[in-house]
């Protein structure tokens, strides 16, 4: 028990309202975030003599004080809490380390429907198919209802924009509605129908009425059209029969769990309308001698009560492996952010539901038993790694890596490595600017002082700095370091620079740890040299998808957009009156001040910006 705090003090305030209460160390850093129907009584168990909890003893020899809010109701306070966990991520508390939104299908409720990926706040017209585990299952589900389904899939302001048809009418993927002489209107409403019954999982119903019109077609000697039909329903039934599908209309979620070494794995299979639309396996942050009930208990109230669920599609009944203490809360807290009953059922099954909870159990092993492998595999090659270094142990390694295409659009990555692998929300992206173009010295110099010249805490230097590039790289960086002013050991870091060899084949990677003199080669099966593959790797990654999303960018801009007084209307004026931009890029001065709107003077800057 902590000396510095006096609980019997602090105990003879506390009320005993249900309400929730954060516990700070020395530091006054949230370390636990908790609630409680009865504040006093749940404190006062911290502080008992015998204390069963490794983790609590733990806990409570670093208490430093206790902030105490106190709410109406203990749901309340279940929900002020998960925020409470969200905001501080205290280190003693189980945190879900994935708090993204999840994909919908979205078909709009325009004159000509669209059929398309969505994510976040449901705010348009229209009906939203889903949750799907992940966008790989949205954009693969797309891809198929496109190849069957020929309805549009293009963004509002393409469609609008449009005078002929595009290449998915060409490939027969798209009625094209956005043909002025489009006459099919029937057609695509017929085939919107289509897909809003494929997706709410009524693919009996569906190959019913397309049979029936491919027999209406085939009597009235509508032979092309009845092939089409046919066509279709041969496709639907491919796609359907790669899914089990159950004999009653299930509406559920599906929790399985496995915990070994201090790991834990929640495996959540998501069923909607009798089908299974996907699962996913989450490992969340969980604080040592934790017991498996606690975290299961937590991570469904942060999974299913987090900031933005109000939007997501909550099912009937959540099924779990094992029976938890206080599920009737977390019950009530779901049903009422998703404004109808949810039953939380920890109850064994029996039926098909046996099978799914066994499917969602088996998927929650495997996952944790590939974790275990790879963190196995992690731990040996850092060992290597600290061994051919000379150090104690590894317990922060960070990578630099420039991605670019020709010097245009330069960016710069940091991948961090902590004892465990990739630490992947310390991954930082930098956006190099200034610089002669290709200039990839200056470009590494310039990362490496915007990422080391700010304060570093003791437990964020990294113990080995990795440099994709050779000598001259390395050289680079050694200078930037030598110049930097900061209050931290600057001199704690090993540098090492990594110089591919002429082939570019793994395996054959040169190694300096100095900007003079030869390098060092590891054999191919060295475990040191794996370890600084993999970071290399990652940091080539994360640096080449962050220039490609700019490279994105600027190729979908307008050069007009750059135009100081060219707004939307007068861009839009400037390209129809024109006919296009390469016309306008053609046009002298004079031609220019003819649109309407536009003056002479700005007609003269428009012809010396698109010029240079």
């Amino acid at each position: 028990m902590s000396e510095i705090f006096n609980s019997k003090a602090f105990l003879s305030t506390v009320t005993s309202q249900p309400g929730v209460y954060r516990m700070y160390d020395a530091t006054n850093t949230v370390i636990y975030v908790g609630k409680a129907k009865d504040l006093k009584k749940r404190l006062s168990s911290y502080f008992r003599k015998n204390i069963g909890s490794r983790k609590t003893k733990a806990l409570v020899g670093s208490i430093q004080h206790i902030d105490v809010t106190i709410t109406h109701t203990e749901t309340e306070a279940l929900l002020l809490e998960l925020n409470y966990i969200k905001l501080y991520r205290p280190r003693y508390n189980v945190l879900m380390r994935d708090d993204k939104s999840y994909p919908f299908i979205f078909l709009s409720g325009d004159p000509c429907p669209r059929l398309s990926y969505h994510r976040g706040a449901k705010c348009a017209q229209g009906k939203y198919f889903g949750p799907f585990p992940s966008s790989y299952a949205v954009r693969e589900t797309l891809a198929a209802i496109k190849k069957v389904f020929p309805i549009r899939q293009c963004e509002n302001s393409v469609y609008r924009n449009r005078s002929r048809p595009c290449l998915e009418y060409q490939m027969k993927r798209c009625l094209g509605p956005c043909m002025p002489s489009f006459s099919c209107k029937k057609e695509y409403e017929q085939q919107t129908e289509y897909v809003r019954l494929f997706l709410s999982g009524k693919n009996d119903y569906l190959l019913n009425m397309l049979i029936k019109r491919m027999e209406e077609a085939s009597i009235s000697l509508r032979f092309e059209e009845a092939a089409h039909l046919r066509d279709q329903i041969q496709a639907v039934r491919r796609i359907t029969e790669k899914q089990f599908i159950s004999n009653q209309v299930d509406d559920l979620d599906v929790v399985g769990t496995a915990y070994n070494n201090g790991i834990a794995c929640i495996h959540v299979l998501f069923m909607r309308h009798g089908t299974v639309l996907g699962s996913r396996s989450y490992f969340p942050k969980v604080p040592p001698n934790t017991d498996l009930s606690e975290i299961i208990l937590n991570f469904i109230g942060q999974f299913y009560l987090k900031e933005g669920s109000e939007v997501r599609s909550f099912p009937g009944e959540i099924l779990l492996d094992r029976k938890l203490p206080g599920y009737e809360l977390l019950s009530t807290s779901i049903s009422q952010l998703a404004r109808r009953h949810v039953i939380i059922q920890s109850k064994k099954p029996r039926g098909d539901r046996s099978c799914y909870l066994k499917l969602a159990r088996t998927n929650a092993m495997t996952a944790l038993t590939m974790r275990l492998s790879h963190h196995s595999t992690i731990q040996k090659r850092l060992k290597a790694l600290a061994q051919f270094l000379d150090l104690h142990d590894i317990n922060r390694m960070e990578c630099f890596d420039i991605s670019h295409t020709m010097g245009e659009q330069t960016i710069a990555s940091c991948v961090v490595f902590n004892a465990n692998g990739p630490l992947r929300s310390n991954y930082r992206r930098y956006n190099i600017e200034n610089i002669t173009p290709g200039d990839d010295y200056a470009a590494m110099s310039q990362v490496i002082q915007r990422h080391y010249c700010k304060a570093l805490n003791e437990d964020e230097i990294p113990d080995v700095i990795l440099i994709d590039g050779g000598k001259g790289h390395l050289s680079q960086v050694q200078q930037v370091f030598s110049e930097l002013k900061v209050d931290w050991d600057k001199s704690k870091p090993i540098m090492l620079g990594i110089a591919k060899n002429n082939a570019r084949k793994a395996g054959f990677e040169t190694l300096f740890f100095e900007s003079k003199g030869d390098g060092i080669m590891l054999p191919p099966d060295c475990d040191a040299l794996h370890i600084i593959q993999y970071i290399r790797d990652e940091a080539h990654n994360h640096a080449l998808s962050g220039h490609r999303k700019k490279r994105a960018i600027v190729k979908h801009t307008s050069t007009l957009e750059n135009i100081e007084g060219i707004g939307p209307k007068r861009r839009q004026q400037l390209l129809n009156y024109m006919g296009g931009l390469r016309p306008l890029m053609n046009a002298t001065v004079e031609e220019i001040a003819n649109v309407p709107s536009i003056s002479f003077t700005l007609a003269e800057k428009i012809y010396h910006s698109l010029k240079h």
